[in-house]
């Protein structure tokens, strides 16, 4: 287990000795410091954590060049890229100044650049929302799906899997009413709709990716089945932990505005979210816990339902990471219990 986690806690111990010596140079001090890397990182696998179950899902069916791949390269995109870059881009874009314009801002003055990000807050919780619903319906409108948790509700979502596009439709549907019923004004109604389809598209365009390495040459099936595999699913993992990103970089500051203290609370908790994947392929505890994929996208669609909510309605971090981690322990906990009732036994 220690060899699955050996980097993350490498990098908690540089991230807290980085974090003290911010503490030392500002006025915060080196314990407050400390104090919030430990309970951004803590948010941050709480909310996370049925990110790691799905990833794992994807990720053991992978070859092992792109599980690497999405374990190095993958791991620089999420930490600096989407804990550090993008929230800095969006606010560039939002505002019309320069990425090192910005920058300065979010290091010299950290109120101002939480106030032009929570701006753009309805616009990022509509995207990620509606990306992460339709990676919810996927998974439960699907009549291939043969292993049901929640069975009166999973097996009837199932057959609606007969229409191919239903669960865009559905998605749509949500979006729809969403955009009419949301007490905000027209600008941020607009945002928000422009938004939500973009977040459908992009799910569409990365779930669509194993079409450009189809082959109809019968002697390529097999290597074509590996690219389409390792290429489309290596993207889908990065745009999936974008999209848990959002959340996480937002609730962030309704912790702290210092973005330094931000970046490494969130660094280490992106890390631990990528322990915690390899150990789940590493073990195989998708396979011994047959209900723990289901509960993860139960806590996915919750989190989509939540962000989209954000757009008007505050609801408390501690909220959002307690929905998703009380369905992974409820699937955890029917596991076992199937476990031991039907062991031998044919899923159901």
């Amino acid at each position: 287990m220690f060899q699955n986690f050996k980097y993350s806690i490498l990098v908690t111990i540089i991230c807290v000795g980085l974090a003290a010596w911010w503490g030392v140079t500002h006025p915060m001090g080196v314990l407050t410091a400390v104090f919030l890397v430990v309970v951004l990182s803590i948010m941050e696998v709480s909310l996370s954590f049925d990110n790691a179950v799905v990833n794992a899902s994807i990720l053991k069916d992978m070859d092992e060049k792109w599980q690497k791949l999405f374990l190095t390269v993958g791991i620089l995109i999420a930490v600096f890229g989407m804990r550090l870059v993008f929230p800095i881009a969006i606010v560039a874009i939002a505002t019309g100044l320069s990425v090192g314009e910005v920058t300065t801002l979010a290091l010299n003055n950290p109120d101002e650049y939480s106030k032009h990000l929570m701006a753009s807050h309805a616009g990022i919780a509509a995207f990620g929302g509606m990306f992460l619903l339709l990676v919810f319906l996927d998974f439960m409108i699907d009549t291939s799906k043969e292993v049901h948790w929640l069975k009166p509700i999973e097996r009837q979502l199932a057959k609606l899997g007969k229409l191919d596009v239903m669960s865009i439709l559905l998605a749509l549907f949500i979006l729809m009413i969403l955009q009419y019923t949301l007490p905000i004004d027209d600008a941020t109604r607009l945002t928000v709709l422009e938004a939500g389809l973009a977040g459908v598209l992009l799910h569409i365009m990365v779930s669509s990716l194993d079409i450009f390495f189809e082959d109809e040459a019968a002697g390529d099936a097999a290597v074509e089945t590996a690219k389409r595999s390792g290429l489309a699913g290596f993207l889908y993992l990065e745009v999936l932990d974008a999209s848990f990103s959002f959340d996480g970089v937002i609730g962030a500051f309704a912790i702290t505005n210092d973005v330094v203290i931000i970046m490494l609370g969130l660094a280490v908790g992106a890390m631990f979210v990528r322990s915690m994947t390899v150990h789940l392929v590493r073990q195989g505890t998708l396979d011994h816990y047959i209900y723990l994929e289901h509960g993860a996208h139960y806590g996915i669609g919750a989190l989509a339902v939540i962000m989209l909510l954000s757009i008007y309605y505050h609801i408390p971090e501690v909220i959002t990471g307690l929905i998703g981690v009380t369905f992974i322990v409820l699937s955890v906990i029917s596991s076992k219990r199937y476990s031991r009732q039907n062991s031998g036994q044919p899923l159901a």
